[in-house]
């Protein structure tokens, strides 16, 4: 299973691909679709500049499943808006390359990768750079995506150990606890 992981901003969204082989992790790519170089006021290229990024590396690494990381509402609402919108382009940008789409909250994230839902960034950074046995760290959106990535091929691992003695059902959302259901 090759997983594209989505981190999703209107300035920096990271991705990261990981090659999944039952509960061993391999590091494909990972980077970050930038949109800084763009008029802040021109939201539409901005967010044509995300959906066409996340297209590029769709088309360029194949993955065969996707995770996003579901936007969390914060104290600014003009922010959290403009960041949905980020979001937006990004799940379009996944379902129009026909990719089933997990989402994941920062904190189920920071909980598989981390061990611990308050993990930083800086932890998280390390974390992914260890289980994925890199030379250096990937930036801190890079590694968010990729940390995606790698709670996606746990889940999806434990999911299917489960369906193969079980009758389980499989489902794209609301992987683990507290997740978002449909």
């Amino acid at each position: 299973m090759r997983i594209l992981g989505i981190d999703p901003g209107l300035q920096h969204c990271g991705f990261g691909v990981v090659e999944a082989l039952g509960q061993e992790l391999h590091y494909v790519a990972s980077g970050t679709i930038k949109t800084t170089h763009l008029d802040k006021g021109d939201l539409p290229k901005r967010i044509q500049t995300i959906f066409e990024g996340v297209c590029e590396v769709s088309d360029r690494y194949q993955p065969t499943e996707s995770a996003i990381e579901i936007v969390f509402v914060n104290l600014n609402p003009q922010s959290s808006l403009l960041l949905g919108q980020a979001r937006g382009a990004c799940l379009s940008a996944l379902v129009s390359r026909h990719l089933p789409v997990a989402e994941y909250t920062a904190l189920q994230m920071k909980k598989a990768v981390g061990g611990h839902g308050r993990a930083q960034k800086a932890q998280i950074q390390e974390m992914v750079q260890r289980l994925l046995r890199l030379s250096k760290p990937a930036g801190f959106d890079a590694s968010d995506a990729l940390g995606l990535a790698i709670t996606h091929a746990q889940v999806a691992w434990i999911q299917n150990k489960l369906a193969s003695s079980t009758s389980l059902i499989k489902s794209n959302t609301g992987r683990m606890k507290d997740g978002r259901s449909r």
